[in-house]
């Protein structure tokens, strides 16, 4: 038998491929790199010729289009589980834990982003399955802590120091 009676197979495979297009759009196409040098210095960009507040808005609408995805993946997969209530307030606990495994994986790096987010969801569950399910968040913003004390960075970040 199936040792894992439910496995996410569609959101994991959903999050990998939107993982692999976005990483694609930002380091690749020419949008994606005026993100990127927006990101560093507005005015700069501005003088380099980029649209800021173009490029300013496509970001928000990429953001706004991944939350979306999130809330559908969220929602269907509430749907199938016991709880079938869906509130304004539903995603405010996995936006808490996607900002940390933002955090836990590197900010700025999207593979980082997506391993951070693999593994708070594993320590998650064996938190639950053999601590307390009541301590389950606790424990992974401990690990989360603990991460940041010995690799401020996060695990795929880089500390790129800032020249004066």
């Amino acid at each position: 038998g199936d040792l894992i009676p439910y496995f996410p197979r569609l959101p994991i495979a959903a999050c990998i491929v939107i993982m692999l297009a976005l990483t694609t759009f930002v380091s690749k196409s020419k949008m994606g790199k005026a993100m990127r040098a927006c990101s560093e210095d507005k005015g700069a960009a501005q003088l380099m010729g980029i649209n800021v507040n173009s490029t300013i808005s496509a970001t928000f609408a990429i953001g706004s289009a991944l939350a979306a995805i999130a809330g559908v993946l969220l929602s269907s997969h509430l749907l199938c589980s016991f709880n079938t209530s869906l509130m304004p307030t539903t995603g405010s606990m996995p936006g808490i834990k996607a900002f940390t495994a933002a955090v836990f994986g590197g900010i700025g790096s999207i593979p980082g982003a997506f391993l951070g987010g693999l593994l708070l969801g594993i320590i998650e569950a064996l938190a639950k399955a053999y601590i307390s399910t009541q301590l389950a968040n606790s424990i992974v913003f401990a690990v989360l802590i603990v991460v940041l004390l010995v690799k401020p960075a996060g695990l795929l970040g880089k500390i790129v120091p800032e020249k004066v």
